[in-house]
Order: structure tokens, then sequence, then C-alpha cells
């Protein structure tokens, strides 16, 4: 997200709290829309309906879209795990209901309702899907002050902070449910007193962006009210609350840990005089000493090597940014020896497979993190400068149906891109594979399509790059554990050096049978080419087959996937395109509902072919209906499968 205006000017705001309930109604954002307008319409829709989607959801977490650009709401609801749905219901409308009173006007909100459990409801005119957006924040304070031992309230406070940072930015089970990011716990600060915390992140962003939310509001709060009896820091991503009670349900089954040794509490001024000696009424000053004395020597050890740390991160950045005029959080440039030795030299082995850009080997590093090393072909256009900021600028695209670009080498003239690492191999070795295809079943495969539209979406106008795929093929979706897609390889033309306005078509005949016909003839790419591509890739994602294949379509003629898919649509009979292997376990509405949207996708003229954002509509709400789809455009099969250029 852009900053917002307001919260552009000013920082924070602080607004003191006792032990009355924490909400608060962020609007933020200098655009505006007419009060009953279409935008309003939508706007007060998706939000009255968003208690009933979030609460009956599994995993308290929903997400979705209404209307059409330039007045489509998005909007996102969720509750913290344990949370009944009643509670959730609740607090759901609340805070929807809040954000419709408090933010008249304006495009953009969030709220954080925090008593008795915590939701959180956000809502834009653009789709902030997998973006971790850090401003604005709202920071609220206690009005009391901790006292008297502030430095050891600090150590403690501190520790119980990072515990908690690092335990909810790791947290993650599955992206669409919200016991991703979360934690509650507590501490204790003396014998009768304890510290209670509670944060989350939002699901759908990646865990170091979670980690870097929490971070920067524990600094934030910690920097101007540190002194403070309890806390809450809001940004839209990211929620932090901690407090000297227990404010909320998620901390009934909790179990407080014993005080720590170095908490030693003075008696008041007035009373030191009298301290006597008696070993039953006090601490002897020997034993305050022994304790004391080794916790600051460690302290202050530890203080020095974070000073040094920060210095020589400081000073890698620096020269990392001068040298590549992008700015950036941390050097995303490994060492060849690291690469080399985390894929034991580029061993056979270790190749995952190779691809248009070059060989893919599989890399481990010393600390047991798995990656996808892509040594690139000799013949990129691009210099070291302008690879290295391409790199860059492509790590930051990140969503949870893309492969993560985690940095890159430069060794001589060779250059490498280091990628997440992605354990179900690619889409074509289980969806081509008579031996693996029933391992697809048909809720798994619209899982997936829903899975493609989304990363596609994110690439084309959800992130701070806009992104033409150019090299749509089964082979370059990868699936996670859990079987959900990635789409790899993203990105590659830019970091690559290929030219930005027509592309090379003498390509393998794999990717030329995904070309739309504009990009196969004419070199001519745009987000409806992708869109061309994606439409056939759904229909080998349902008939389990490849466009290259040939086809019989009647006595004389065979044809490619897409002639196959149109004639059996013409003729009524589009459920003879399902791939057998499935059986009969589908729902043949929904089957026949992709279909009909792939051949809107393989439409000759591009412009009679949808946007990702109306495929994601038209995928989610079955009660829109579909344009009749016109013959779709392809090109002879013979030469499809020898990869002829035209």
């Amino acid at each position: 997200m852009k900053q917002r205006s307001l919260f552009s000017i000013l920082c924070f705001v602080l607004i003191s709290f006792g032990v009355a309930s924490v909400s608060a109604q962020t609007c933020y954002n200098d655009r505006n829309f007419r009060p009953n307008s279409n935008y309003d319409s939508n706007r007060r829709l998706i939000l009255s309906s968003l208690p009933s989607n979030v609460s009956a959801q599994e995993g308290l977490f929903y997400n979705g879209s209404i209307g059409q650009e330039p007045n489509r709401v998005y909007a996102t609801g969720m509750c913290i795990p344990g949370s009944n749905s009643d509670d959730c219901f609740d607090c759901i409308k609340t805070a929807s209901d809040g954000l419709l009173q408090s933010c008249p006007n304006q495009t953009d909100a969030f709220s954080w309702p925090g008593e008795p459990t915590l939701c959180h409801v956000r809502y834009s005119n653009t789709s902030f899907s997998g973006s971790a957006d850090l401003d604005p924040r709202l920071v609220l304070t206690n009005t009391g002050d901790i006292n008297p031992n502030i430095t050891e309230f600090t150590t403690i406070w501190e520790g119980l902070m990072g515990r908690m940072i690092t335990a909810a930015s790791t947290a993650k089970s599955s992206p669409s449910s919200s016991s991703n990011y979360y934690k509650a716990d507590s501490t204790a600060l003396t014998p009768i007193q304890n510290i209670y915390a509670l944060m989350q992140c939002a699901p759908d962003i990646s865990s170091s962006d979670c980690g870097s939310c929490l971070r920067q509001s524990a600094i934030a709060y910690q920097s101007c009210c540190g002194q403070k009896q309890g806390g809450v820091v809001m940004r839209p991503s990211c929620f932090l609350r901690w407090d000297l009670y227990t404010y909320s349900k998620a901390f009934n089954n909790l179990t407080v840990d014993s005080p720590p040794l170095v908490i030693v509490l003075p008696p008041p001024a007035g009373d030191r005089a009298n301290t006597t000696d008696n070993d039953s009424k006090g601490i002897s000053a020997g034993i305050v000493v022994a304790i004391t004395v080794p916790t600051v020597v460690i302290v202050l050890i530890l203080l020095v090597l974070f000073f040094f740390r920060r210095r020589r991160e400081s000073l890698q950045r620096t020269e990392f940014e001068s040298d590549s005029d992008v700015s950036t959080i941390h050097p995303l440039q490994y060492e060849f020896k690291t690469i080399e030795a985390a894929t034991n030299k580029f061993s056979t082995s270790n190749k995952l497979g190779e691809g248009g850009f070059g060989e893919v080997y599989m890399g481990k590093f010393s600390n047991g993190t798995e990656v996808a090393v892509k040594r690139l072909s000799k013949v990129s256009g691009q210099d070291t400068r302008n690879f290295r900021n391409e790199a860059v600028l492509v790590s930051k695209i990140q969503h949870r149906n893309l492969v993560r670009l985690l940095g890159f080498c430069l060794q001589g003239e060779e250059k490498f891109v280091i990628y997440e690492f992605v354990p179900n191999k690619s889409l074509d070795y289980f969806l081509f594979d008579p031996a693996k295809q029933g391992e697809l079943d048909w809720n798994r495969r619209y899982k997936i399509i829903e899975g493609i539209t989304q990363g596609i979406l994110h690439l084309h106008q959800d992130s701070h790059l806009t992104i033409i795929y150019r090299d749509f093929k089964a082979s370059n979706i990868l699936l996670d554990a859990d079987m959900n897609p990635k789409i790899s390889d993203f990105g590659m033309a830019t970091v690559f050096g290929m030219e930005e306005t027509r592309g090379n078509t003498n390509w393998i005949a794999e990717t030329f049978v995904y070309m739309s016909p504009e990009y196969a003839v004419h070199g001519k790419f745009s987000m409806k080419s992708d869109v061309y591509s994606f439409g056939i890739l759904i229909l080998e994602i349902i008939s389990g087959r490849k466009n290259s294949n040939l086809f019989q379509i009647d006595e004389t003629t065979a044809g490619n996937l897409v002639t196959y898919a149109w004639r059996l649509w013409r003729n009524g009979s589009q459920l003879e395109l399902v791939d057998p292997s499935i059986g009969r376990n589908y729902q043949s509405n929904e089957v026949t509902r992709c279909i009909h949207i792939a051949l809107l996708c393989v439409q000759e003229n591009p412009e009679d072919r949808p946007m990702l954002s109306t495929i994601i509509m038209l995928l989610t709400n079955n009660t829109i209906t579909l344009p009749v789809p016109c013959e779709p455009g392809f090109f002879p099969a013979k030469q499809a499968q020898n990869g002829i250029t035209l």
C-alpha cells in the first residue's frame, strides 16, 4: 500500500486507555468516495456479510471482494484461534459497524477490536492480499507508569517480546488459517504481578514480513512509551498488545512462569534506614550484589555485541545500496562458495531440471535451509549492475502463490538466482503422468486453478512492479507440501535482460503451445497474452492432457486441446473433457464453469479475454452470468508441435 496522507504526516497517535475495551477505527488514504455511490453500496454489502463469512470459516479467516472496477471493494476479516463462532461474529460485526460509522467516505480503513476477543477487519479499493503494510500505525498507551525498577522491567519486557515475535512469525500452518502468525503469552514481573501480551499478523503475508511488522511495532512502542503500564500498536498487517492484567480470553489457560531473579524491588525510600540484618525479613546485600553484578555484566556484553553486529550490517547494507542504487533491508547477494557448497559443486545428483533460462539445482545451506539455485545461461543481456537491481526488485514481490526469490550470486560472467525450495515438484509431474493423475482429485485441481489465478493477479495488478509472466506452462507451476500452487520464474524476463516489448518466440515447443496468437505470430505480449496461456492451462488441468497432443475432431480433422474443447462445448458434451482418473467425483456445474472461463481466456481477440480480477470473481461467484464465448484463437497443431516460429 502507498503511504496514507494523514499518517504520512503523523507518525503515530497516542490515545490513553485504562481497563476499558481497546477499539479504534483507523480511516486513512487521501482518496475519498461519494456517499451513496456504487463504491459505498459495495462497501456496506461486503462489510455486512463479513461477520457471517468469517465466523463460518474453519480458520476464522476470510477475504473477498465485491463489485467491478473502479467501484470494487476488497475486504478481509479474522479472529484469533480459539474464539467461538458467536464471539467472533460479534467482534467482526462491532468492527464492521464501527468502520461504517467512523469512516463515512474513506476508501481505506482497518480496525482491531480487542476485548473480550481479538479480531481484525480491513477494507480497501485496491487488493492488499499478501501485502505487508506497516503504515499507518496507531499507538495507544495506558495512563499509569511502571515504577520503580524500569531497568529490570525493560529487560523482562524485551525478552517476552522477542520470544513471542519469533514464535508468532514462524507459527504457520496454512495460508487460509488464522492460527498463522498468532501468539498469546505471559511472564512474571514480580511474585504478585505478571505481564500479559498478545500479537497477531494477517495470515496471507510472509513469515519474514510478519516478524518485521511485529518487531517494528515493539520498537515503536518502546521508543515512545516504554515506561507505561500497558500499550497497543495497530498496523494494517499486524497487532501487538501487552498489559498487567488478563484483558482477553486468550490468557485463560496460560501458565505463568516463575518471577526472574533479576527483579529486586528496593524498599520505599522512607523505610531504607530501618532495614536490618534479620534474615527472615529481607535479602542480604551480598545476595543482591551476587545476583545483580553478573546480570549487569552479561547485559553490557550483549549490548556491545549487538552494537557491533548492527554496525557491521549497516556497513554491508550501505555498500550494497550505493552500488546497486536499490534500497533493501538486507543484502541479497550470496557468495559463490556458499552456493557451490550448497549444491555439492552443482553435481548431477542435485540437478532438478533445465528450463529456458538455465539449469536448476537443489541446494542445502549449512543451517539446513533448502533452496533451488538457477544457473542462468551465459547469453543474458543484463550487465552486472542491472541484473542486481532487477533481482532485488523481483525479490520484493511476495505472495503465497509465488515462488519467492531469495537472492542472487555473481561469479565472473556467470549469474545465479536463488529461490525457496518447493518440495512437490511441478504440476506437469502429476498432471500428465497416468500413474500420478489420480493424486489430483477435482477439489485439488480446482484449488490449484484458484491459487494460480491469485498469483497471476498479484503479478499483474497488486505488486509494486507490473509483471507479464510470458512463460506460462504446467512445468512452471510448482506444488508445495500441501499441493498449493506456486508460480515460478516470474520476472525472469526482466532479470534476464530480455527486451521489454517484444519477446523471443524461438522457444521450445512446450512453451510455444501456450502462446497466444498475437505473441506467437508477432511477438506482442500483454496481460491478455498471459490470460490466453492461463486458459490453456485450465483446460490441461481439467483434462489431464497437453495442448500439444493431437485430438480427433471428426472423421477427417485432428486438432489440439483448444480445438477439441471448443467442439465439445458447441456439442454440449463439455464434460467429456474431464480427466477419467477423476471419475465422477466432481460437481458438473463447477467443471462446466471452469471450461467456460477457459474458453473465454483463449478468445482470438485479446480485448474479448477477461482480466484476472474478473476471472477471480467468476470463479468465486457462481451467480454471475458468463458471456458466451466465440470460436477461440489457435494455430495449427502441427506447427505448435514442431515449435515453428510463425
